[in-house]
């Protein structure tokens, strides 16, 4: 495959993982912001790292999506999902449902896309072009 190639699926990877959480981060800001806080709080730990919800699925996956500090984004939103399965879902993280599918699954599925783009960079379809270290 050629470099192109591989910049195309570097760019599609972005917007899969970025595109389709951002949504789920709007959802809580402008929803569910509240039932977070107590949800984290209910955890032990103090009610504001709710908003770590906002870095972890709005500010970061537009950084993803437009290509820009693309694996400091990937790596938040790989700590924001590793959290919301510990804080959120870990009395169901080894349960399935109705089907036979992983009740975490789309979490794990924006953990893992988030880990592979932090290891393989944005590409050169992003604003940073894939140059530097962060990019």
């Amino acid at each position: 495959m050629t470099s192109n190639g591989t910049d195309i699926g570097k760019l599609l990877l972005r917007l899969t993982c970025g595109g389709l959480l951002l949504p789920h981060g709007l959802f809580k800001i402008f929803v569910e912001i509240d039932s977070i806080k107590s949800m984290v709080a209910s955890a032990g730990l103090p009610s504001f790292l709710a908003y770590g919800t906002i870095a972890g699925e709005v500010l970061a996956p537009v950084l993803l999506i437009i290509g820009w500090k693309t694996r400091i984004a990937a790596s938040v939103i790989a700590f924001n999902m590793l959290m919301s399965i510990v804080v959120a879902h870990r009395d169901i993280a080894f349960n399935v449902n109705d089907y036979w599918g992983w009740m975490i699954e789309l979490n794990v599925f924006f953990l893992m896309t988030a880990l592979s783009i932090f290891f393989i960079g944005s590409g050169s379809y992003s604003l940073s072009r894939g140059r530097g270290r962060w990019h």
